[in-house]
């Protein structure tokens, strides 16, 4: 039954030599790994206008030279990304730059910010969307936390079928949105350049505006660099791409920047003409629209594209976390579950691992994610610092004598995004600090990894084979544990006897019912009168505590005459497997206690049910 249901959700399963199938395009690219970033410009100048406001409707105008600063920073870190892409084409981005330029534990911090980021992309860009439905049917809004999990559940299904088509149902959302905001904004310029749309900006560019700090500026550039998060999604996904991966996945980074920069200094722009304010019962991008459509259709069709792309938005988590956690696995410092390729060749366990991060986030938070947003961009402009800077490091060692000038890009974003880095920690430090809390808790867990591999990988590597210790046995016991006689104990007491020296069988009983132990016992000593029977008495109806403790007692008595020690944990198998969970798990529960005892062999007769 649940084959049959995981067929129907995810599909049938893929060879391996078929993943070149499931590479993608550009087109697919593009709308698999954009629709985060190109999301942001939803709520990118709202964010800056939101801030200027608070002062007066005349700081407004500030917006454009804000807007001016958060491009020349989405151009350098475009840049610095291309060059990433060429030199580190396996994958990784920041993590890869960042651990390769300075070291192990500055690859980490990177790494660790962007798994945390790509669960908080899922929250935010999910709850967004729900948002915008509710918005449009106020009826759902007690329901807006089970939709946005059931949002998060059906976008982990999709990818749980791969990347070809994942990407096939993103471009329907993605590309309306893109030329549903590309009419606006030239219909929007039309409109001014012809007359037909009055100049209503709350004060000219160049305004004095008192009461205008550094501080407040400040403020609100942080909070529109919201507008580039989820850019660096494609430098972690380029082994997904057709090849030429490296010239695809540059070509599709550079289309991205160039759609989110028009977007951005457009939206802003039409902002400040139109004299558009932030307003709790609208959103600064539907006020646009209704300056540009009025309430016609297009007014309608820009409101459903926008809770579109806010909702497939999380994709861009979806598609950029797999990679990154195989790149921290393959490294050691990640479960290597996470480099395991599902029956879609996808890596299922990062998809599942992010939607489980996700839900539980939105159901903490209660579906209300919006405070998250500078945490949200803190853990994304620390990995533009470190990789940034990273490259400089890179084309210093390997730029020849000119180096200075592939790096002068790289030095203006990593200068851009230290600096948006110390303003969302001193200005946003009530919504950040949980960073400093997550971040060393993180590289803890990754560095206790990574010691249990190194541990693992010592203790069994063989040296030289002529220097392996083999320890020579004179026998060994087996004991079988017995709950009633049965076609099973039968098969296990046979097996036991075919693989032991010395077959002991051991029961315990209950207060329970005195009668019925006494009657087990009769029945197996006068079915196996050569096979010695232990009876362990339980007064606290515990089977696992008595078990040990005796088990103990005989291999330590064993390895005294140089015997070892197998316990076999007879059981059944129903015919199907859905018919488990109407038995109890006795035997499981033994095998997992039994498996910490370093001297004893634990192993499972199996008895199959016709």
């Amino acid at each position: 039954m649940f084959s049959y249901l995981k067929r129907i959700l995810i599909g049938k399963p893929l060879k391996t030599l078929d993943e070149s199938g499931q590479a993608l395009t550009k087109f697919k690219a593009l709308a698999l790994l954009s629709s985060d970033a190109l999301s942001s410009i939803a709520y990118g100048t709202e964010e800056i206008l939101s801030v200027l406001i608070v002062l007066s409707a005349a700081a407004t105008w500030y917006s454009i030279p804000i807007a001016a600063i958060v491009l020349v920073l989405l151009f350098a870190i475009t840049v610095s990304y291309r060059q990433i892409i060429k030199a580190y084409p396996s994958g990784g981005g920041a993590y890869v730059v960042a651990s390769k330029n300075w070291g192990t534990s500055a690859g980490l911090v990177a790494g660790g910010s962007l798994l945390v980021d790509y669960m908080l992309t899922v929250a935010v860009s999910v709850t967004s969307g729900t948002e915008a439905i509710t918005s449009a049917i106020p009826a759902l809004q007690k329901y807006h936390v089970a939709i946005a999990v059931l949002i998060v559940l059906g976008i982990m299904a999709l990818n749980l079928r791969g990347l070809r088509e994942s990407a096939s149902f993103l471009t329907i959302p993605v590309y309306l949105f893109v030329v549903v905001i590309s009419i606006m904004i030239i219909v929007g310029l039309y409109n001014i350049v012809t007359g037909q749309v009055t100049y209503h900006a709350a004060a000219a560019i160049g305004s004095t505006v008192p009461g205008m700090t550094f501080v407040l500026f400040m403020r609100a550039l942080s909070s529109g660099s919201s507008s580039l998060t989820g850019v660096e999604a494609i430098s972690n996904a380029v082994p997904n791409f057709k090849k030429p991966r490296r010239k695809n996945a540059a070509a599709t980074l550079a289309i991205m920047s160039l759609i989110l920069a028009s977007f951005f200094a457009g939206i802003t722009f039409l902002a400040y003409y139109s004299g558009i304010t932030p307003m709790s019962s609208q959103t600064v991008l539907s006020q646009i629209g209704v300056t540009v459509f009025g309430h016609g259709i297009f007014y309608y069709i820009l409101q459903l594209s926008t809770a579109l792309i806010l909702a497939v938005a999380a994709n861009t988590g979806f598609s950029a976390f797999p990679m990154l956690a195989y790149n921290l696995a393959k490294d050691k410092f990640m479960p290597h579950a996470y480099m395991d390729r599902g029956d879609r060749l996808g890596y299922s366990n990062g998809i599942i691992s992010l939607a489980a991060g996700a839900i539980v986030l939105i159901l903490i938070f209660g579906g209300q994610t919006g405070l998250l947003i500078p945490l949200y961009a803190i853990g994304v402009f620390v990995p533009f610092t470190l990789s940034q800077s990273g490259m400089i490091v890179h084309w210093k060692r390997e730029g020849g004598a000119h180096w200075w000038i592939n790096a002068s890009a790289n030095l203006l974003g990593a200068l851009l995004s230290a600096v948006l880095v110390v303003c969302l920690l001193f200005l946003h430090f009530s919504n950040v600090w949980p960073y400093f809390v997550v971040m060393p808790l993180l590289l803890r867990m990754f560095y206790k990894i990574r010691k249990h591999y190194d541990e693992v990988a010592d203790q069994l590597r063989v040296v030289e084979k002529g220097k392996v210790n083999l320890h020579d046995y004179d026998g060994s016991t087996v004991i079988v544990l017995v709950s009633n006689v049965t076609q099973v104990t039968s098969g296990a007491i046979n097996y036991a006897r075919s693989i032991g020296d010395y077959v002991i069988a051991m029961h315990v009983s209950f207060d329970a019912n005195p009668e019925k132990e006494h009657k087990t016992a009769m029945e197996f000593k006068a079915e196996y009168p050569d096979v010695r029977f232990i009876d362990i008495h339980s007064s606290y109806r515990s089977i696992t505590n008595p078990t040990l403790r005796f088990c103990d007692v005989i291999a330590k008595r064993a390895a005294e005459r140089n015997y070892t020690t197998t316990v076999l944990v007879p059981q059944f198998v129903p015919r199907k497997p859905w018919q488990n969970i109407l038995h109890n798990q006795t035997g499981l529960r033994l095998r997992a206690a039994l498996n910490s005892r370093e001297n004893i062999i634990v192993s499972t007769y199996n008895y199959h049910l016709k």
